[in-house]
C-alpha cells in the first residue's frame, strides 16, 4: 500500500477540544488521541464521556473522520488510537483504489483461502464488495467485537497483499508495497491479541 495523499496538519483544539488548554503540546495531543479512540471502541462510561462522545461524533459529522483520523496517525501500531489509524488507511486506501484492490483481492484469494474468509468479503470481490467490507470492518469499531474487527482487517490487508505479489509486473516497488501491506496485517493482528487479552489501550 502506497501513501501518496499527505496529512494535512490538524490541533484538536481547533475544532473539537477548544477549551482544553495547550492543545498544541504533544501530551495533550496523545491523550486526546487516546480518550476519542477509548469512546469510540469502549464506549460512554460516564457524563463526562457522554459530552465528550457528543463532541467527537459532531466532528465526525461536520468535517469527516479525516479530522479524528490525524488524531491517531502518531501513535504507536500496538495502541487503541494506532490501530483505528491502521483501520483509517486501509478503508482510505480501497475507496480511492476500489477497482486496482478487488483485483488483487481476487488473485489473492486464491492463495489465502483461510484469510478470505475471515476478511468475509462478498462474491464476487468487485470494487463495491471491496469497500463495504471495509466499512462493514470499520462499522465493527462501533458495534462489534473490536479484536473480530482487527482481525477481519489484518485478513484483507494479507490477501490483498498476496495478490499484489503475484501480479506484480514492476518488480520492487509492487514487491515493496506488497510487504507493507502484510507488515500492516501483522500490526493489526498483534493489536487484535493484545485487544483478547485486555491489553489495547
Amino acid at each position: 500500500m502506497t501513501s501518496s495523499n499527505p496529512r494535512r496538519p490538524i490541533m484538536p483544539g481547533n475544532k473539537l477540544f477548544e477549551s482544553l488548554p495547550g492543545a498544541a503540546d504533544p501530551a495533550t495531543v496523545t491523550e486526546v488521541a487516546h480518550r476519542t479512540a477509548e469512546l469510540l471502541v469502549r464506549g460512554v462510561r460516564s457524563s463526562e464521556d457522554t459530552e465528550v462522545h457528543a463532541r467527537v461524533v459532531k466532528l465526525a459529522d461536520d468535517y469527516g473522520l479525516d479530522e479524528l483520523a490525524e488524531l491517531w496517525s502518531d501513535a504507536p501500531a500496538d495502541s487503541l488510537p494506532g490501530s483505528l489509524w491502521r483501520l483509517y488507511l486501509l478503508r482510505s486506501w480501497v475507496h480511492s483504489n476500489s477497482e486496482e484492490v478487488s483485483r488483487e483481492f481476487a488473485t489473492g484469494r486464491k492463495y489465502a483461502e483461510v484469510h478470505a474468509v475471515v476478511a468475509g468479503v462478498a462474491e464476487p470481490p468487485g470494487p463495491a464488495e471491496v469497500r463495504d467490507m471495509v466499512d462493514a470492518v470499520l462499522r465493527g469499531v462501533a458495534t462489534g467485537d473490536f479484536a473480530t474487527t482487527l482481525d477481519r482487517a489484518a485478513a484483507f490487508a494479507r490477501i490483498v497483499a498476496t495478490g499484489r505479489a503475484h501480479l506484480a509486473d514492476d518488480g520492487h516497488d509492487q514487491v515493496l508495497s506488497a510487504s507493507k501491506l502484510v507488515e500492516m496485517a501483522d500490526q493489526l493482528q498483534t493489536a487484535a491479541r493484545a485487544e483478547r487479552a485486555g491489553q489495547l489501550w
